[in-house]
């Protein structure tokens, strides 16, 4: 009996995918475990590996390169040899009846298959779906990243277009008190009117006559909206009506902090260097294991709590080229700081590189996001749904503080922890606060009893 290749969900939102490309052709004898096809779901690309074995069928017209396809959508089957596979409807297009012949060598592939398995120039999914979008062919460009891989930047180069502005659009620099406050009160953009006064200056008539004249045509464009920019959006929307999210705000001392850090840079030991993010990842996950209530997720209308420290997974929020995504550090509370280190770095890497997988993703109970390298000081992060929290880092900032009736130079930063309400109330999320202030104050004692 014929077996049904379908779109599968990759994450609990997720209705619809991208689909990226087949692994095997048309005809190939494929095992249960082997990489069918390429998938790229909710902020991430991934191998779905087959759950059945058999001879694959490709039908004429099943989804292309870049096709959006539905969760459950069927685009295949694998069959016995000499076994008729059934029609396949993908959208709109006819229904196509192929069968594999009963023969050792395998069938000539589908057009499909052709257009699927050509070798392709080095690029991520998100690089080469930003590609389609912008009409830029992959095979004339030249890589600028890692082994020539294509970058989004290479893409955005070469897509781009200079935009044309009227020639008689004249720009003032200079206009009259009386010429400032009549475009203030009509709603007029006053540097976008042409002068007649001395000099190109804008007197209140030049105002006045351009409110009658007609405005010159827009040559704005509109923005191409990539489906990971969809999903982000679609979270944060959904993040906010789900949820009833509340945000504190302190101000701690993080004196101590970068004195560690700068021990461990002058130690030279250990590799990569724990960054202040990896010190505050572990500081967080020790601070939950006495606060699990701030680690629960929803899961359907269920409240679930980690059931251990090693069930503490701490997500960390990481800016791409091609927008957020926040791959998860397992084990943060029992895992030694080192090994966190390279967990981090990796999944950076990955990230960065469009090679993270839905499974890097996974499992977060509690997210890390930091703005401090932007000169941000505070901000409302918005919770990562399903899970009940999450935590902002400032930047580290030196400032005069008072200590003892004297003013002497300490590290400050801003911490900002966004927490659902519905979940946890505001008293309990201000006593976790204070346990993370508390270790990032005095980081070393609270590593030390982690076991690092």
């Amino acid at each position: 009996m014929p077996f049904e290749i379908t779109v599968p969900r990759l994450g609990w939102s997720m209705e619809e995918g991208t689909f990226v490309r087949w692994l095997k052709k048309h005809g190939e004898l494929v095992n249960a475990g082997d990489a069918l096809f390429e998938l790229e779901g909710e902020k991430a690309a991934q191998d779905i590996e087959a759950v059945d074995s058999g001879l694959l069928v490709i039908p004429s017209n099943a989804p292309q390169p870049g096709t959006i396809v539905a969760v459950g959508a069927v685009i295949g089957h694998l069959v016995a040899e000499g076994e008729a596979a059934p029609a396949v409807v993908t959208g709109a297009s006819a229904s196509v009846t192929s069968s594999i012949p009963k023969t050792s060598a395998p069938a000539n592939p589908s057009p499909a298959a052709d257009t699927s398995t050509l070798e392709e120039p080095a690029a991520a999914p998100s690089v080469r779906r930003l590609a389609r979008e912008m009409g830029v062919k992959l095979a004339s460009l030249e890589g600028s990243g890692p082994a020539g891989r294509i970058t989004a930047n290479d893409v955005r180069t070469t897509g781009s277009r200079p935009s044309t502005v009227a020639a008689n659009h004249v720009l003032s620099s200079i206009a009259s008190p009386r010429a400032r406050r009549v475009a203030k009160e009509l709603g007029i953009d006053w540097k976008g009117v042409k002068g007649t006064g001395r000099d190109g200056r804008v007197r209140e008539r030049d105002v006045r006559t351009s409110q009658s004249q007609p405005r010159p045509a827009s040559t704005s464009t509109p923005t191409t909206i990539s489906s990971r920019r969809r999903t982000i959006a679609n979270r944060m929307i959904a993040s906010r009506e789900r949820t009833a999210p509340v945000t504190l705000t302190t101000r701690i001392d993080a004196t101590n902090l970068v004195g560690l850090r700068l021990q461990f840079k002058q130690a030279g030991e250990g590799s990569p260097i724990p960054s202040y993010t990896d010190l505050i990842i572990k500081l967080v996950a020790l601070a939950l294991r006495k606060h699990p209530t701030l680690a629960t997720r929803d899961e359907g209308g269920q409240w679930i709590v980690p059931a251990s420290a090693d069930d503490i997974y701490i997500g960390m929020a990481v800016d791409t080229e091609d927008g957020l995504v926040v791959p998860v550090v397992s084990r943060a509370a029992t895992l030694g700081l080192f090994d966190l280190a390279k967990q981090t770095l990796s999944l950076i890497e990955k990230a960065r590189t469009g090679k993270i997988s839905a499974a890097d993703m996974q499992g977060g109970v509690f997210t890390i996001t930091n703005l401090g390298s932007f000169g941000i000081d505070a901000f409302t992060p918005i919770i990562n749904l399903p899970e009940t929290a999450v935590l902002g880092l400032g930047r580290i900032r030196r400032e005069p503080v008072v200590i003892d009736d004297q003013i002497v130079a300490r590290d400050q930063m801003s911490l900002s922890l966004t927490f659902d309400h519905r979940i946890v109330d505001g008293a309990p999320a201000a006593r976790f606060l204070q346990t993370v202030s508390q270790a990032i104050e005095n980081p070393s004692a609270w590593l030390l009893r982690g076991d690092i």
